[in-house]
């Protein structure tokens, strides 16, 4: 009868456990927005994402200017985006949105 009650007891307090969660993050994120220009580019996106910075990119100029050098630069982004574990995704609008590790895009 012992057995069951301290159980019983055990239950209860596994279930009332409370953990303590942050309101505000503890360190703020930029969010920049930049322009996409062609390959010379990729090393500065590449520099501002890993210094943890959230980048929305302007391509449209590019795509108008050079639609090859704009396919062959996205190509390029997107396998250092992998290398380094980053997340990429593009959107209607034009813009290419680049994520440092931390932070996924929801692709709903």
């Amino acid at each position: 009868m012992i057995k069951k009650f301290l159980r019983k007891l055990i239950a209860e307090d596994e279930q009332d456990v409370e953990l303590p969660v942050a309101d505000e993050p503890t360190e703020r994120v930029t969010v920049r927005i930049e322009n996409l220009g062609g390959m010379a580019d990729i090393d500065r996106i590449i520099k501002f994402v890993r210094e943890g910075n959230i980048l929305f990119l302007k391509t449209k100029e590019l795509q108008r200017k050079d639609l090859g050098q704009f396919q062959t630069s996205v190509q390029k982004l997107k396998r250092s985006c992998t290398s380094f574990g980053f997340d990429i995704a593009g959107t209607e609008e034009g813009y290419l949105v680049v994520t440092p590790k931390f932070a996924a895009i929801s692709r709903n």
